[in-house]
């Protein structure tokens, strides 16, 4: 890689102290018209989605966010990143921004951020928090502009957090350029590495650093192909919005790991946006996804599309349809809500038992836990109450009380537990320590016998491409058999979702989707050390990569796998004497 000078990240990229910045970063002076550019070069190949070539469609509107114990909600939990959204061509982008990235909370609650545009400068406020507490009436005033782009992030707390918060804004020599970025690169330490040899100066532990770096040393003209020579570099899962002083840009990996989706308002304003909730929210009208390896160009002239490189067969996460995504969403062309009651459906199929109530772990459960008693016949019925108003740190009394942390969050209805056979229906086991402690909240609260029924197979393997999970070793069904997982959990039976089972209710599109976390088969391998999701406990740590090994996970897996449709229904059903 030819040395060339850094990105130069604003001041709000990476604050120090407040807990919100915003700042104005003016557009850099541009150099001669007289600069050597790259040609374009763009490649297509038989496995190009409709063979994209670059279109235009004009868009209408051209004219006219010690007692102290931290918590953390779902603290047993596979947790995404983070969400995004972009939108060009609307006088109230900025608000609209704020309400989509509302809609997109469940993807981030550690910080958020927007950048809008407004006389080709761009101007930033992030901050730590949830949406409401980073945005309020005079913080937006302070967004102008019909371009804009947003970001909710989840991260592990560290004092130093904020300089982590997206979007990221740098000045380089032809301007000024944001990106917020979903997902997470495999190769993250390979190319820091070689940014670092050739001079480059980074101030974050994110990876979102290096594509601006990366953007900064291209020497492509016009900017939409710096963005696709810096990603043809990168490798894992990236689904990203980028803006400049005058066009917003849209760019989704080769695999498609992570979504994004594309929408239009009434007024012509295009929306870019992680799950099509947050379109709903703002009344934009789903058009389509961004395509795995696409780039979409969005300014004046409309909207432009073009292939980003050859890309294989799409690998989606499976894991937004159990878990992440909301029930409203469509999400890689399927409802969600559909996908989550069709498991239960297929769990009260495969691992029916005699009972007399259904009810969901909430909310993530309650879709699956519908679909699961419609099937059996079985009153579906609200067993446990959950709080919505649980804040991330709280005072403990001195005196020890046993699963607070769970007691805080869900409150168990004796008039529907007691006495009662009850199926629990959850859409995923992790650690298994919440789910031990659900057992005995149900249990104490009189129920005669606890059967847990699981909306996803066993999870063996660490996710490397954009969702946060502990390493293998963690993971409880990566070394517990599914009666172990039983005993442990203190259940009466216990039945996951039999993974050949949900690759026949996904039919010819079964293909197209990443199974690694039930796996430990890998669309992309994993090489060397790869970051984790999220940053490291201390945001600030300086020095050298090799000094924080407990922010990275080895790239290493069993090369057999594990075979997870090999599990007999026999050995994961244990009925109680």
């Amino acid at each position: 890689m030819a040395t060339a000078a850094a990105a130069t990240p604003s001041a709000s990229a990476y604050p120090t102290s407040s807990a919100t910045r915003a700042t104005v970063h003016p557009p850099s002076k541009l150099l001669s018209p007289k600069t050597p550019h790259k040609p374009l070069h763009i490649t297509l190949s038989k496995n190009s989605i409709s063979d994209i070539i670059i279109t235009t469609q004009k868009n209408s509107s051209t004219s006219d966010t010690d007692n102290h114990i931290f918590y953390r909600d779902d603290d047993d939990k596979p947790r995404e990143e983070c969400g995004v959204v972009g939108i060009y061509g609307d006088p109230e982008a900025s608000r609209l921004c704020y309400l989509a990235l509302h809609a997109l909370q469940h993807r981030g609650q550690e910080g958020a951020g927007i950048v809008a545009v407004h006389d080709s400068i761009l101007q930033s406020v992030t901050g730590v928090g949830l949406v409401s507490e980073v945005f309020n009436e005079s913080k937006l005033d302070k967004l102008p502009g019909d371009l804009a782009i947003g970001h909710v992030r989840y991260s592990t707390a560290g004092s130093s957090m904020l300089k982590n918060v997206q979007p990221f804004v740098a000045a380089y020599r032809f301007g000024s350029v944001g990106v917020a970025h979903n997902g997470n690169l495999v190769n993250y330490q390979a190319l820091r590495a070689e940014l670092e040899e050739n001079g480059s100066i980074f101030n974050t532990s994110s990876d979102t650093e290096v594509v601006l770096h990366l953007i900064a040393i291209s020497k492509a003209r016009p900017f939409f192909l710096r963005i696709v020579e810096a990603c043809e570099k990168l490798e894992g899962a990236y689904s990203m919005v980028f803006t400049t002083e005058d066009k917003l840009v849209a760019v989704r990996d080769p695999f498609g790991f992570r979504p994004l989706v594309m929408g239009r308002r009434s007024n012509g304003a295009i929306v870019f946006a992680s799950e099509t909730c947050a379109l709903d929210l703002i009344e934009a009208t789903y058009e389509r996804e961004v395509y795995p390896g696409e780039v979409l160009v969005v300014d004046k002239e409309g909207v432009r599309s073009l292939c980003l490189m050859p890309h294989p067969e799409p690998k989606s996460c499976i894991f937004e349809h159990i878990y992440f995504a909301l029930p409203n969403s469509v999400v890689f062309g399927r409802s969600v809500y559909e996908s989550r009651r069709a498991f239960g459906e297929i769990l009260a199929t495969e691992a029916p038992v005699d009972c007399d109530v259904v009810i969901a772990v909430p909310d993530s459960g309650v879709v699956a836990a519908l679909g699961y008693a419609a099937k059996a016949g079985v009153a579906f019925q609200q067993g446990l109450i959950r709080s919505h108003y649980v804040g991330r740190t709280f005072i403990e009394p001195s005196q020890r009380i046993r699963d607070f942390g769970v007691k805080l969050k869900l409150s168990p209805v004796k008039a529907v537990l007691e006495g009662k056979r009850v199926v629990v229906v959850d859409d995923s086991i992790v650690r298994g320590t919440t789910s031990s402690k659900i057992v005995r909240l149900i249990k104490e609260a009189g129920a005669k016998e606890v059967h847990m029924r699981i909306a996803s197979p066993p999870i063996i393997a660490s996710c490397y491409y954009g969702v946060d999970t502990p390493s293998p070793e963690e993971l409880i069904s990566n070394r517990m058999s599914v009666e172990e997982i039983r005993e442990f959990i203190g259940s009466d039976s216990l039945a996951f979702l039999p993974i050949d089972k949900l690759k026949g209710l996904l039919g010819d599109d079964s293909r197209n989707f990443c199974y690694a976390c039930f796996s430990g088969k890998y669309p992309v391998e994993p090489t060397g050390k790869v970051k984790r999701v999220g940053d490291f406990l201390d945001d600030g740590l300086s020095g050298s990569m090799e000094s924080i090994d407990g922010g990275w996970l080895h790239g290493t897996r069993n090369e057999k796998g594990v075979d997870v449709a090999k599990l007999e229904w026999k050995e994961e059903i244990k009925f109680s004497s």
